[in-house]
């Protein structure tokens, strides 16, 4: 998908809400006694603060993984890996013996959702789209490994997703390891707990996440995950007028003793019920308690193979690959993103093929100001 077409600016979303200022700027700290937040552009004060600042990807403090694997966790991640992908085929053209292994071999590192539905993209545009694109490669020397830690791919879904995923991957040719722990990535050969080695200069990391937590919240406070431990109402503990959503709040109950799952669904729903305890709170009227009911999960691995765990059943393959199309698609923002997104899926379903393709570089000037920025830090 193009990035425009999923990511929506906030000043369109709001430009009819006349009390909505948006700023573009770097939290520094919270003041929680003072009341205000420090940003590098200067204070602002509060009545009220909603802490929603999500999450980062969770290297389990590998230096190296953190410094040469690729995240996954925002457009700008998703468009440099993409970048780094469609450039190793280039250097793959005018690359020795020796240097093969490592340019054609990509390592997923995590079994969720995240790494499954990649694994399978790529294992697709290695048999339908690249040697279209490359006539003078042989695309049967990519290899596309999955590693993942525990015993099976999409170990949070039920048994049959678990099996039907990892059965679809492998017969679409991609390696998938379970029970393997990534010890070590020095940018060219991947390490695994086991002894084992992939040469390859492309580590993709989609192996965990955790909170990102401005500065100035208690220890006290953070809990697993990097997470804020909140009451039934979204509330930090302790704290009459601090409220944190989404993926770094940590809530615990008899129905989720482990705390929510870091999920868009969750996140959207403490958002809407925070969002009416606010009037409830400006009226004087008691809180709502969050209550999360889990409509099910899914995940889709390539054209027509997909796996959705609802609460009452599950099903796999072709209708749930358009249940899964379905739902992504109404969680697009704008009827116009909507009927792009499908007039480009519908296209890429009929001819097997996909324009989105470039590599989009960034300039010697931006580059120099990425320079000076870290010269200066």
């Amino acid at each position: 998908l193009e990035p425009s077409s999923i990511s929506f600016p906030l000043r369109k979303v709001f430009q009819r809400e006349k009390n909505v200022h948006v700023r573009i700027t770097k939290v520094e700290a919270v003041d929680m006694q003072l009341n205000k937040v420090v940003t590098a552009d200067g204070e602002i004060s509060y009545d009220y603060l909603v802490i929603a600042t999500g999450c980062t990807s969770n290297f389990f403090g590998n230096k190296n993984i953190e410094r040469y694997a690729f995240p996954m966790k925002s457009t700008t991640e998703a468009i440099a890996l993409r970048n780094r992908i469609l450039l190793n085929f280039e250097d793959a053209l005018n690359a020795s013996p020796e240097e093969l292994a490592g340019i054609m071999n990509i390592v997923i590192v995590g079994g969720g959702p995240t790494g499954v539905e990649l694994a399978g993209s790529l294992a697709e545009m290695k048999t339908q789209i690249l040697p279209r694109d490359y006539p003078d490669m042989d695309f049967s020397k990519l290899g596309v490994y999955l590693l993942e830690g525990q015993g099976n791919t999409l170990a949070a879904m039920s048994e049959k997703a678990q099996t039907a995923s990892q059965h679809y991957l492998e017969q679409m040719g991609v390696q998938v390891w379970t029970n393997t722990i990534v010890a070590d990535y020095d940018g060219k050969v991947v390490q695994t707990k086991d002894g084992r080695t992939i040469q390859s200069h492309t580590l993709i990391w989609a192996a965990g996440v955790m909170g990102n937590v401005p500065a100035g919240i208690p220890q006290g406070m953070i809990v697993r995950g990097n997470r804020i431990k909140v009451d039934q109402y979204n509330r930090l503990e302790g704290m009459d007028n601090v409220f944190a959503v989404g993926d770094i709040a940590y809530m615990e109950n008899d129905a989720w003793p482990k705390g929510h799952p870091q999920l868009a669904n969750v996140a959207n729903n403490q958002a809407k019920n925070l969002a009416g305890n606010m009037k409830r709170l400006l009226n004087n009227k008691p809180l709502k308690p969050f209550v999360y009911k889990n409509p099910g999960t899914m995940a889709t691995i390539g054209k027509r193979k997909a796996v959705v765990d609802l609460p009452a059943f599950s099903f796999k393959g072709f209708f749930a690959w358009l249940f899964w199309m379905f739902l992504h698609l109404m969680l697009i923002l704008s009827v116009k993103n909507k009927l792009i997104i499908f007039i480009n899926w519908a296209i890429s379903y009929v001819t097997n093929d996909t324009t989105l393709r470039l590599i989009l570089l960034p300039t010697r000037k931006q580059v120099e100001m990425v320079e000076k920025e870290q010269v200066s830090t």
